[in-house]
């Protein structure tokens, strides 16, 4: 399977990078090939450094105020990201489209696919298609990918917990 740049695929990986932060290469690389990225570029020595610093700049997207902030700071990010597209086959597959030269490290090809991965899934979306989740005590972020984009959790477990605090809110202020 390919890591689709025009799907999903990129901005889980980002959500997954994001909320459980890889602790060494091998584990970046290993995390990397399960999300479905096919394994074809030099792994180098500082990658982890690299995707941990695109890591915190993403999570400024997520984080961004308005849509023109958040605009503003994956434009910065997409600046930096790679070459031109391009067509590949990898000799011997489907042909797909990179937004990367061959050759390139780990962390340059996260860093084309998460930066234009994010773009189109809040160009075709919404811009506001990320974010953290609003139970309190949680600071998880999810991609919305719900058919209405309404999604303000990150699970249904903390929907569940916050319905249930309001709930007992309402039901103390109202015993009074």
């Amino acid at each position: 399977m390919h890591l689709n740049p025009y799907g999903s695929d990129p901005v889980r990986l980002a959500v997954d990078l994001a909320n459980n932060r890889p602790r060494s290469v091998a584990e970046l690389a290993r995390r990397c090939g399960d999300a479905g990225l096919v394994m074809d570029m030099p792994i180098q020595g500082d990658d982890l450094v690299v995707v941990l610093r695109l890591v915190d700049q993403w999570c400024e997207i997520v984080d961004a105020d308005s849509a023109a902030e958040r605009a503003r700071l994956l434009n910065d990010l997409l600046a930096d990201a790679s070459t031109y597209p391009r067509l590949t086959n990898h000799a011997d597959g489907p042909w797909h489209l990179h937004y990367r030269d061959d050759g390139v490290s780990l962390s340059a090809v996260l860093r084309a696919l998460i930066s234009v991965g994010t773009a189109l899934h809040l160009t075709g979306r919404g811009m506001d298609r990320l974010g953290r989740c609003a139970l309190d005590d949680c600071r998880v972020i999810y991609a919305d990918l719900s058919r209405t984009g309404r999604q303000r959790y990150c699970s249904s477990r903390c929907a569940n917990r916050d319905a249930v605090r309001r709930h007992r809110a309402r039901s103390g202020s109202a015993a009074r």
